[in-house]
């Protein structure tokens, strides 16, 4: 079977829009976490978040889309614009039936969708806009995303919760592996709006904790939940036969995937996490020993993080491999999130160094991991693992190898 490697990266992150601006605020050390100010959240329990803040939609999507799409759509058109130009990729000369599009997310347009519900109980239904009929479904993205760049070949859309951002990169490996020259892939996320956070409230998960600094610190003592942000990444996904003919450098390869489903609680069977782990990497041909580092999925509940280091550590051993979750700086985008340390990883295997965990200070009783804190260590990294999780039992492993 032939590879796929990525040849173009399209990051909108709460730190940084573009590949370098949110490489060099995530090689800082810098926490882009702090007081939601899309809406008034005073009466939440909830007051922190991870927003894009620096997003202007009119300066790069055309006015009449402007009407017809949710935040989330906007920063995901314009993060297939960065990842296309970054690849040095004009659709418009390419066959369009040898281009094609997969995408996640977990949550939609519901900002759209809110404000369109607020006109229906306000002022009746014919103040509605007609484009809600599309504008909060989860799949819009791929759909406007190939409308806009005419991608006719294989598109699609995958619902994972938080791992849907590795299993998209995987899906379009596979249409690269099957004969679809090239394909954007992402994932991308806008819950910074009232009704999607007090969905996410019901979890349990979020952080209640005001401090932007001490709200989310994955495997440490005092974990006590996450922040949810916005953002996310798209690629550009090749056959290396299509990179090659253009002459284009990738940022490594697609080397193995996998993902597992947890066991029905109390059935006294193991979480999948692990297992996905061993499979991505038996997919990927490579030993734990060749792995350099480990992007972490660090959920910030206790729970959950000490079966993430339990996997970590039953696979690769005791502190056995470095371990980062960048994501403390950003919040947790949910579906967007795992695409962004796809991007991180595959950014770290061409800068070989391996970008810092904040805000973690004592770790965990069970969470004895080689966490690199605070700032970036330069090491050779050749291989990177990326582990994501989604609720309900949603586990996915995603190997990358230098090119």
């Amino acid at each position: 079977m032939t590879s796929a490697v990525v040849t173009g990266l399209g990051v909108i992150a709460p730190s940084g829009i573009g590949i370098e601006a949110y490489w060099s605020a995530t090689l800082s050390a810098k926490n882009a976490i702090a007081e939601i100010s899309r809406f008034d959240a005073s009466s939440y329990p909830v007051s922190l978040a991870g927003e894009v803040r620096d997003f202007d939609p009119s300066e790069q999507i055309e006015s009449r889309l402007l009407p017809q799409t949710d935040h989330m759509t906007r920063m995901a058109l314009m993060a297939s614009d960065l990842a296309l130009a970054d690849a040095g990729v004009d659709p418009a000369q390419r066959n369009e039936y040898d281009l094609g599009v997969v995408s996640t997310n977990c949550y939609g347009g519901w900002e759209f969708g809110q404000r369109e519900m607020e006109h229906l109980w306000a002022n009746g239904p014919r103040t509605v806009s007609v484009y809600e009929s599309f504008a909060w479904f989860y799949a819009v993205n791929t759909g406007q995303i190939s409308i806009r760049h005419r991608m006719r070949g294989h598109c699609g859309v995958l619902v994972s919760e938080g791992a849907g951002g590795l299993d998209e990169v995987a899906a379009a490996r596979r249409q690269a592996r099957n004969g679809t020259p090239l394909m954007l892939t992402g994932g991308m996320e806008a819950p910074i709006c009232p009704w999607t956070l007090c969905a996410l409230i019901t979890s349990g998960r979020l952080s209640t904790s005001g401090a932007p600094d001490g709200a989310y610190r994955p495997f440490d003592a005092a974990a006590s939940g996450h922040v949810p942000a916005e953002g996310g990444a798209i690629l550009v996904v090749e056959a290396p036969a299509s990179a090659d003919q253009r002459g284009r450098r990738s940022y490594g390869e697609i080397a193995g995937y996998a993902a597992t489903f947890d066991p029905r609680p109390g059935s006294g069977r193991p979480p999948g996490l692990r297992r996905a782990v061993e499979l991505a990497l038996a997919d990927a041909g490579v030993s734990p020993e060749d792995v350099d580092v480990v992007f972490a999925d660090a959920s910030g509940t206790p729970e959950l993080d000490r079966i993430e280091a339990e996997a970590i550590t039953a696979v690769f051993g005791a502190e056995g491999v470095a371990v980062t979750a960048p994501k403390t700086m950003t919040g947790r985008m949910y579906g967007g999130g795992p695409s962004v340390d796809v991007a991180a990883a595959l950014l770290s295997l061409r800068d070989q160094v391996i970008p810092p965990t904040i805000n973690v200070s004592s770790l965990a009783p069970g969470c004895e991991l080689a966490l690199v804190l605070d700032q970036p260590k330069e090491a050779k990294v050749r291989t990177a693992l990326v582990l994501a999780r989604g609720y309900g039992g949603f586990n996915s492993a995603l190997v990358l190898r230098a090119a």
